[in-house]
């Protein structure tokens, strides 16, 4: 099977997801630790579900603008879970609390739509994000979302050719990618980067926080393919 690119797979609420999720050979499930989202999840559900995982794939926690102790208590519940920080969260935050947890960490990045239009427009989303990637340097990978006011699962591509050339990231693309289109935002985005992943959530859905096994394994394939 093809790891080139590394699929992730957010939204997770169910046990049957999970084991989906691991049939078709994902490599991460990301548990949403945000109350306001559809596919939110508690702590002690996100490590109920983390409990069927198999060595070698890994989860991952979601939380947006959460206290540092909402991450240590949420993260000691589940051991070896990445941490991904969606929110507002400063470099020294996210830094610290990876340090302390001795966790691996993300920094997920919100692009806007409305500034795609114009070239100037495109210009300063291509600087905002050499901005970011200098500012979360640390990160072990910066993840590029569509900026949607709920934070995430907006079913909503952004342009993947604002995207600098030879940004040196390891990337995690994620807002809007299905089966369909995935397979354009690799050959987008696979060589700007040093490393390429992908992040789906809604596009596997059959409602929010409901994955479908078919979708999954139509996304793993077009990925892999």
């Amino acid at each position: 099977m093809n790891n080139k690119h590394p699929i992730k797979i957010c939204g997770l609420t169910q046990e049957s997801d999970v084991l989906s999720c691991i049939e078709h050979g994902v490599n991460a499930v990301g548990f949403v630790l945000y109350e306001p989202s559809p596919r939110y999840v508690s702590p002690s559900r996100a490590a109920e579900l983390a409990s069927l995982l198999p060595a070698f794939v890994s989860p991952v926690l979601l939380f947006v603008n959460a206290s540092a102790q909402t991450v240590i208590d949420a993260a000691k519940l589940v051991p070896g879970a990445w941490l991904q920080f969606h929110g507002d969260e400063s470099p020294s935050f996210c830094e610290d609390l990876a340090a302390q947890l001795g966790r691996r960490w993300i920094k997920a990045i919100r692009i806007p739509t409305n500034l795609q239009e114009s070239a100037q427009g495109r210009d300063k989303l291509r600087d905002e994000i050499v901005k970011y990637a200098k500012l979360y340097q640390s990160a072990h990978a910066l993840l590029l979302d569509t900026w949607v006011a709920e934070y995430g699962g907006s079913g909503t591509s952004f342009d993947w050719s604002v995207v600098p050339q030879a940004l040196d990231v390891h990337l995690i693309v994620s807002g809007g990618l299905t089966p369909l289109n995935v397979r354009q935002a690799i050959e987008t985005l696979g060589p700007r980067v040093r490393t390429l992943s992908v992040d789906v959530s809604s596009g596997v859905e059959q409602s929010k926080g409901i994955k479908q096994a078919s979708l999954i394994e139509a996304f793993a394939l077009a990925v892999r393919s």
